[in-house]
């Protein structure tokens, strides 16, 4: 099967980390719920990453649970900061090296902390993007623990 070769592939790629990649037509606000129809899986198990910015513009990433939003209040509580909320795209596209739509957790170009929603780990397998819209890798969520510095957090709200 033919895929990107991103640098979220090539970071996987030099840990040895097997994963099984999946490319489907990318659809503009689609967001995880279209990834999870083309996939055939729970929108559950689309594991979103996101991009944050404290109060003092520093950036962390969240990754949640695709059907969940981030609460923002409770992660700043968490951080001990005063407030976060989510970088511009712009930003975002700039820290990561990557598209917003098509953000990975892995070979990010600047190195910030990760935060990820605890029950992400109770998955036998997630749904991860890979570095490009319309394309997400399947993964055993352990290897997010053994590749990268990982904050596990509660941070699920399912009402936005």
């Amino acid at each position: 099967m033919d895929y990107p070769i991103t640098p979220a592939v090539r970071f996987l790629r030099e840990r040895k980390i097997e994963f099984m990649p999946h490319v489907f037509d990318y659809v503009e606000r689609g967001g995880t719920k279209h990834s999870a129809e083309v996939l055939n899986v729970s929108e559950y198990a689309v594991i979103k990453t996101l991009v944050f910015e404290t109060n003092e513009q520093k950036p962390l990433i969240v990754l949640q649970h695709g059907d969940a939003q981030v609460s923002a209040k409770e992660l700043a509580r968490i951080l001990n900061v005063k407030t976060i909320a989510l970088a511009s795209p712009e930003l975002a596209n700039k820290l990561t090296g990557y598209l917003v739509g098509g953000t990975s957790p892995f070979g990010l170009k600047t190195k910030m902390p990760i935060c990820a929603e605890r029950t992400i780990f109770d998955l036998e397998r997630i749904y991860i993007n890979g570095g490009k819209r319309g394309f997400l890798i399947a993964i055993e969520p352990k290897v997010l623990e053994q590749v990268l510095e990982i904050n596990k957090v509660a941070v699920a709200t399912k009402d936005g």
